[in-house]
């Protein structure tokens, strides 16, 4: 597949091209302090932009962050109602299930009563997982927040022995109880489920072979992982042929895994976990962060350059393959004291939408994406955060990041490029246009000139997120810091971006 112009050509190629000049501007004048930019923009829609570039990912973590049990109200035997509320309003369009668990999850310990379901050893991340939390609970919480579900299936422990066994117990799962998963969950007359008072399907389309296969040189190597994803697909299909089976294509197993299993699987996966900090004098780990306010914001403002690289990586392994891509995991990982505190700032908020920009740059292949874990009681690489044993479930910036782009997004890509300071991506559903902007300077706004290549701007309006880079979110602030403002644009002067802010803008064209 061609790969599309990168930024810099993209505006170069927009600048070089005859425009129709269209302005538009903020109520207030612009500070005399601010910086000046152009966006440019076509109104030509490009390829589709999938409803998945939102993903969320939930794993059993054990004993090293509560999330799953402790999203789950023992009590009542249901989802907190605080974390199914703030997920709604999150608005994922996919949620994962699995994780390196899945090496030693067996599905059925999680299905039928929940008095008769058999705790299990968390074989990675400590603690015993009561499997309250199943199949049924997990489609379910889908459900009710409005997400497609992705399920990832043991794939015989992704041959790592240190999973095979737990206290006389075999850990590993094989491709016919993969594809008995699938029947369980899928199929209408399926007796099993229906036996659990479950008589209509549950329905779950997205099925991920395993996790991270080639990470660990102790589990299959390339060619065993791809002659045991034959195996699998095989199996699972023959059960339901309309599932979409994600298989493994990270460290350079994307040509082969497409070349030889590629009839059999819909998707390539990849994961990435980076940390942006300076090798040599680092500022983000730890409480570092907090003593260099400007140097902190600079790291930050380059990390979506280490996840650019990471997906440049992986399609440029496929030599012009048409394969589309599966981002079911990507966060930073950077040390510190629960996972970097630096995370609950606003300037990671910025941070995070310059990365999702850039995936979404990358949506005419990139078809799947996340950027962050989904909840827990520690780690701030989570979406969203769970005051344990009492309080009020909120999202971290990453999520408020992902909740407005998430409500204002087209559905097909157009070609934007912006200058001095602003990074701007955009998408258009009929006759709107939307606008995904990041002011990346700290203390400066920046005063935008918006050149459209064809057609006049009707109306628009600005849902921003701006604050201090400095402010941190906790339970005791969430809901008085990082919230959208909107407000009425005029269409005939500039808009004014504030510092360190990200929006998302809609255009209503003229018909």
């Amino acid at each position: 597949m061609p790969f599309k112009l990168n930024r810099r050509e993209a505006a170069k190629s927009l600048m070089a091209a005859g425009s129709v000049a269209i302005a538009a501007t903020v109520a207030h004048a612009a500070p005399a302090s601010a910086a000046r930019s152009t966006i440019k923009a076509s109104v030509s829609p490009q390829h589709e932009l999938s409803p998945y570039l939102f993903m969320q990912f939930m794993e059993p973590l054990g004993v090293t962050d509560g999330s799953v049990e402790a999203a789950w109200d023992h009590q009542r035997d249901a989802w907190r109602e605080d974390v199914v509320a703030e997920t709604a309003r999150l608005a994922p369009g996919m949620m994962r299930w699995g994780g390196i668990f899945t090496d030693f999850y067996r599905w059925r310990e999680g299905v039928g009563p929940r008095d008769q379901r058999v705790p299990m050893l968390n074989l990675m991340w400590g603690g015993v997982e009561t499997n309250q939390v199943g199949t049924a609970e997990f489609h379910d919480f889908c459900a009710a927040v409005g997400a497609d579900p992705l399920m990832c299936v043991n794939f015989q422990g992704d041959g790592r022995p240190q999973f095979r066994e737990a206290k006389g117990s075999l850990r590993w799962g094989d491709a016919q109880e993969a594809a008995d998963w699938v029947a369980y969950c899928n199929d209408p007359d399926n007796a099993e489920r229906r036996s659990h008072g479950r008589a209509e399907p549950l329905t779950i389309r997205h099925w991920q072979l395993g996790n991270e296969t080639s990470y660990d040189n102790r589990g299959f190597d390339r060619d065993a992982a791809i002659a045991k994803t034959i195996e699998f697909a095989k199996a699972m299909r023959a059960v339901d042929p309309e599932i979409k089976i994600i298989a493994w294509g990270d460290s350079g197993w994307a040509p082969a895994m497409s070349d030889r299993a590629g009839e059999l699987v819909d998707m390539l996966a990849f994961h990435q976990m980076f940390d942006p900090d300076r090798q040599d004098e680092p500022v983000l780990a730890g409480e570092r962060y907090r003593r260099d306010p400007t140097a902190t914001w600079d790291c930050l403002m380059a990390a979506w350059e280490h996840n650019d690289r990471k997906i440049r990586e992986v399609r440029a392994s496929l030599d012009g393959r048409d394969v589309p891509l599966a981002m079911t995991e990507c966060h930073f990982a950077i040390p510190g004291r629960d996972r970097c505190d630096v995370l609950s700032t606003w300037a990671a908020g910025v941070s995070y939408g310059r990365i999702l920009n850039n995936h979404q740059r990358h949506g005419d292949v990139l078809k799947i994406a996340t950027a962050a874990d989904f909840c827990g009681t520690r780690w701030q690489v989570n979406a969203l955060m769970i005051p344990v044993p009492h309080g009020q479930s909120y999202l971290m910036p990453v999520a408020r990041v992902m909740q407005l782009y998430r409500a204002h997004i087209g559905e097909q890509a157009v070609d934007v490029a912006a200058t001095d300071g602003l990074d701007v991506v955009g998408s258009r559903t009929g006759d709107k246009l939307f606008l995904h902007v990041v002011n990346t300077n700290r203390t400066a706004s920046v005063q935008a000139e918006l050149q459209l290549l064809s057609g006049t701007v009707k109306s628009a309006t600005r849902f921003t997120i701006a604050e201090s880079p400095e402010t941190e979110i906790s339970q005791l602030n969430n809901d008085a810091v990082m919230r959208v403002s909107a407000q009425e644009l005029n269409v005939t002067q500039p808009w004014v971006f504030p510092a360190a802010s990200v929006s998302a803008v809609e255009i209503e064209m003229a018909a």
